[in-house]
């Protein structure tokens, strides 16, 4: 078919949406031009532009055309109004968050799957491309070293994969949703597993968020003892969530001896593998997920360490039947789909129906590159993770906070005369923002063992020793001025003396820890709170059971132990129980991690943990001060 010029016409020429086959060819030129021209950008441009949403608003806001807009107008208004705004997740000194860092096979790949609108649901409507996800699956199956009975899906990424994973287990192990059923985190697991968690149903008391051991781990003791709490208390542990890679600090669980755990309880352990789970094609990274194969799921996260374009993320489950029976549902408008013998309605293995074909991009990349190429980037982020931990333990400037643990390291930068906490912190942070603006490179933050600490991800499959020195040296060199003293947190004092009645008018000026809220937050805090007595020798909470309420001690004094050993002792004015009572996330905390009994008579101020978390919130100085002690006590714990 040829218009009278003799150019392709369009093949759907009554279509108000179709284009003739000559401009989208050229369409498709100018857009591949745009992108070899980002390619090629030099490694000096910043890592991160960002701008206000008064000027983006100025720039692209306004109502849509009523008539069409020449294809060139559009691209240069997403070069000069929309893509220089973004971070550059494949710039080389991008080392902040979990960066990602595309291959050009795989962006092809994607183009290609948008363009013909594949839909990888049905092996009747999409018998090819289920074939090269089955494939694709294949040989994740074999990279982690599940046993040929294993299946899984492609999904969005490892939120998505994480939630999947929970809803699978429930059905697996459960059936319809119970009240008495619990699932156990660590500190450093990913917030997608607490949202995972609330989204489907559980709530604030069905989550335990556990303490990390001194290598940011989940200890298989502590997770023991609060399923042998939760037993005692007549309830059922249901999931463990564990990670090949915690997102703050790279840490990887003892995966073998919690399977051992996990198996002999009849509870399923999950493995959130988004960061780490693909360093298992290097020999170092099997040998630090050695175990990870006993887990009944696993997350992996292609559009991190397999070096996909975003989205992709993969949910494995050891027993495949056990996914497929999770969420096959066949309702009568699709039984015409429904496959046939060995063919596969991936539709029926997670969430979604129409479902993009993800693995094509995968598949396009393993095929173009070789095994080989991953493995020697893997590697390489390995190696250049090691070579900063080297260099910052060799810096007088920097200290290490946490040892590179697959592709992360932890740091902060030391101040002269500085050895306040909070104001190292300040102007820790100050580092980033300053680095930021730089457009050197980019860094994020976390904590560890309750600290701020710098945090350097390296996975970018074009970044070289000499970026990672660069950012260091910036880091090492860069001036920051210690902020104003009278920015300053006030210094919590134990106020020995607290003896008038709660309600009096001026009993809050008794108690330090309130010294930093104003007057409205101390009439909250009257309004809510009460008072109860406790007689000598009672215990007020147990260690690893749940509870959410703070307490002040206004008379008398308590014994803290853990694991029987008395670990400290408090009077008036000293507070227990902000361990449990602060949320972790998504409205879930730790279970109470100390034991504490009356040593006297005693008096208590009783703070509900929702009055807790809104002062933590509103008075940052109060804030502060609490964070401070619970990461304090977290730590001996």
């Amino acid at each position: 078919m040829t218009t009278d010029a003799g150019r392709p016409a369009s093949p759907h020429p009554d279509s108000p949406l179709a284009v003739d086959l000559e401009t989208m060819r050229q369409m498709g030129y100018r857009t591949v031009d745009l992108l070899v021209e980002r390619a090629a950008r030099d490694r000096d441009d910043p890592a991160l532009r960002t701008a206000s949403r008064d000027e983006l608003a100025a720039r692209l806001a306004g109502p849509p055309p009523a008539d069409g807009v020449p294809f060139e107008r559009i691209l240069d208004q997403l070069s000069g109004d929309v893509l220089p705004f973004v971070a550059r997740w494949d710039h080389p000194r991008f080392f902040g968050f979990i960066p990602g860092s595309g291959t050009w096979p795989g962006a092809l790949a994607d183009f290609i799957v948008s363009a013909i609108n594949l839909d990888a649901s049905s092996w009747r409507e999409a018998a090819g491309p289920t074939q090269v996800e089955l494939t694709v699956l294949d040989w994740f199956r074999e990279w982690i070293g599940y046993p040929q009975e294993a299946s899984g899906v492609l999904v969005s990424g490892g939120s998505a994969a994480n939630m999947t994973a929970v809803a699978c287990a429930r059905e697996a192990r459960l059936g319809p949703m119970s009240d008495t059923v619990v699932v156990y985190l660590c500190d450093q697991a990913h917030s997608s597993m607490a949202r995972a968690a609330r989204i489907l149903g559980f709530r604030p008391e069905q989550v335990r968020i556990l303490p990390s051991d001194g290598r940011h781990r989940l200890s298989p003791e502590i997770l023991e003892r609060a399923m042998d709490a939760d037993i005692e208390a007549g309830l059922t542990p249901l999931v463990v969530g564990a990670a090949a890679g915690a997102t703050g600090t790279g840490a990887v669980d003892p995966f073998e001896e919690l399977a051992a755990l996990c198996h002999d309880r009849g509870v399923w352990l999950h493995v959130d593998a988004a960061y780490g789970g693909f360093a298992v094609l290097t020999e170092r990274g099997r040998a630090w997920l050695r175990g990870m194969e006993l887990a009944d799921s696993i997350t992996l996260d292609p559009h991190k360490w397999l070096y996909q374009p975003f989205e992709v993320g993969c949910l494995m489950v050891r027993d495949g039947s056990q996914l497929r029976r999770a969420f096959e549902i066949t309702p009568d408008y699709l039984k015409d789909s429904q496959a046939a013998s060995r063919e596969v309605n991936l539709a029926n293995y997670g969430l979604q129906l129409t479902r993009m074909a993800r693995a094509v991009k995968v598949w396009m990349s393993v095929q173009y590159f070789g095994v080989d190429a991953f493995r020697r980037a893997v590697d390489t982020a390995i190696d250049l993770a090691a070579h900063a931990g080297e260099r910052i333990t060799a810096s007088p400037a920097l200290e290490l906070l946490s040892p590179a643990s697959l592709g992360i390291v932890c740091f902060r930068r030391t101040f002269d005369g500085v050895t306040d906490d909070g104001l190292a912190e300040r102007m820790n942070g100050e580092v980033i923002r300053r680095l930021v603006e730089s457009g050197r490179g980019l860094i994020s933050s976390t904590r560890v063992r309750g600290r701020f600490a710098l945090r350097m991800c390296v996975m970018n499959h074009t970044t070289t020793a000499a970026d990672v020195d660069e950012v260091l040296d910036w880091v090492e060199r860069v001036e920051i001025e210690p902020p104003d003293a009278a920015a300053a947190e006030p210094a919590h004092e134990r106020e020995p003396g607290v003896r008038l009645g709660w309600l009096a008018p001026d009993a809050i000026g008794s108690i330090g820890l309130f010294n930093q809220l104003d007057d409205a937050q101390r009439d909250r805090v009257r309004a809510s709170t009460w008072e109860i007595e406790v007689p000598a020798g009672t215990d007020v909470v147990h260690a690893w059971e749940f509870g959410r309420e703070f307490y002040v001690v206004l008379d008398g004094s308590v014994s803290v132990e853990h694991d029987g050993e008395p670990v400290n002792t408090l009077g008036p004015g000293e507070f227990f129980g902000e361990v449990a009572a602060l949320d972790w996330g998504a409205g879930f905390g730790y279970p109470r991690t100390a034991s504490v009994t009356a040593s006297t008579n005693l008096r208590l101020l009783v703070v509900p943990a929702p009055l807790l978390n809104e002062l933590v919130r509103d008075a940052p100085a109060f804030g502060a001060m609490v964070k401070r002690t619970m990461s304090e006590r977290l730590s001996r714990a």
